[in-house]
């Protein structure tokens, strides 16, 4: 018998458990990015070599998604995402241990894998769990995820508070992960292998298998990198700009990146809802269009006010577009999606380094508010593939089918 407004397929344990996997995801990669002024200062390192650790971490999060791709095809994506949370309490216990430079680099490395393993793999389980119930969940995940990082940042700034070290609160974080790789092994779901068969080459079929739609993994990651740039250019420069191209005073300095988070966890929480009602390709254009215009008033504006609200509308671009687009993925081809999730999720690190990168370069002082042309611009382009997205999505839909090859679900 099955119980009114409710799927049969799903699993509230699973949901729980998955959503607590996003929201650790955020309070790890948050306890370590505060970390590590301590580290700088331990170690005595310059800003360049912070600059070229937090690239580090990137690359090895690329080719920790290409891991959590190559375990998933052979054992699930369950075990995939255990995996990277290993990898990350092995890392986050290692930077604990204040170790030496380079031990130090070894273990930064090591988290940047389980970085990308856990990404790749939360994802995986995301749309698995929400395929599963027939219903828009990813938007309310990534609020989860938003949160913790929220939630790492008040507890690094109550650490540094009462005396507490940064390495301490990467340890306690390290605990939590070692709770998520044991409960996950129970809990998450038990998704089959990606494929079957011969896993092939390339991305080539094996036996029985069809061929990965690469342009279309292509279109989809094309949104998830345009997103992180965005966050990346709003996360890295806002605070920047307002001190040093508006002036503005030290109360105000924070506020255009606590405007944004604030938005980018709403969006997330009424993300499902919406793709409910009016399905993802006018959600997506909605975004796209708020998103392009905060961008415009933080450019075209010449106050605090201006900018901080043209930040708090960008994060309404980040926080819709991400859990669309890899809604998106997983429906692309749903008998090899955490294949392809996988691949849409490296996209995600090209689109940091980006963001990160090129307001920077465009300009400094009064002239970094040119930086932000680039993720207006970026967005504008990214308009032909969100007008392919589907009108409507039902909350109570049949399988999906697998979309032709260069196209979208």
């Amino acid at each position: 018998m099955t119980v009114p407004g409710r799927s049969p397929g799903r699993s509230p344990t699973a949901t729980r458990a998955v959503a607590a996997a996003y929201g650790a995801q955020g309070l790890g990669y948050a306890a370590v990015v505060t970390s590590l002024p301590g580290a700088k200062d331990r170690l005595d390192l310059t800003d360049a070599a912070v600059s070229a650790l937090l690239l580090g971490v990137c690359v090895a999060a690329a080719l920790g998604s290409v891991l959590a791709d190559i375990v998933a095809v052979r054992r699930g994506s369950r075990v995939a995402l255990c995996l990277g949370f290993a990898l990350q309490l092995a890392a986050l216990a290692g930077m604990a241990l204040a170790p030496p430079l380079a031990a130090y680099v070894g273990v930064v490395v090591a988290y940047g894998l389980g970085l990308g393993a856990v990404d790749a793999g939360t994802n995986m389980q995301g749309v698995a769990l929400q395929a599963r119930a027939g219903t828009p969940l990813l938007g309310r995940m990534y609020a989860v995820l938003t949160a913790g990082g929220v939630l790492g940042a008040l507890l690094a700034t109550g650490a540094a508070a009462i005396g507490l070290s940064p390495a301490a609160l990467v340890g306690a974080v390290a605990v939590v992960d070692l709770g998520i790789v044991l409960a996950g092994r129970a809990w998450f779901l038990a998704a089959l292998p990606a494929a079957s068969g011969d896993p092939g080459r390339d991305g080539a079929p094996g036996r029985g298998r069809p061929p990965l739609p690469r342009a279309a993994i292509a279109a989809v990651g094309s949104l998830v990198a345009v997103a992180y740039a965005l966050d990346a250019a709003v996360s890295t420069w806002s605070a920047v700009y307002l001190a040093d191209g508006l002036a503005a005073a030290d109360a105000v300095v924070p506020t255009g990146y606590a405007a944004y988070l604030a938005t980018v966890l709403l969006a997330r929480l009424l993300t499902d809802a919406a793709v409910r009602r009016w399905g993802r390709r006018l959600v997506g254009l909605a975004a796209v269009g708020v998103g392009t215009t905060g961008c415009g008033l933080v450019v075209a504006g010449n106050g605090a006010g201006s900018a901080v609200l043209g930040f708090a509308l960008a994060g309404v671009a980040t926080g819709a577009m991400v859990p669309i687009a890899f809604a998106a993925a997983g429906q692309l081809l749903p008998e090899r999606s955490d294949e392809v999730v996988a691949r849409v999720n490296v996209f995600n690190y090209a689109g940091a380094v980006t963001g990160a990168v090129v307001p920077g370069v465009v300009g400094a002082g009064a002239a970094l508010r040119f930086g932000f042309l680039a993720p207006a611009l970026a967005l504008l382009l990214v308009l032909p593939v969100v007008r392919r997205l589907p009108a409507r999505v039902s909350a109570s839909s049949a399988p999906l089918q697998p979309a032709p090859e260069g196209g979208l679900p």
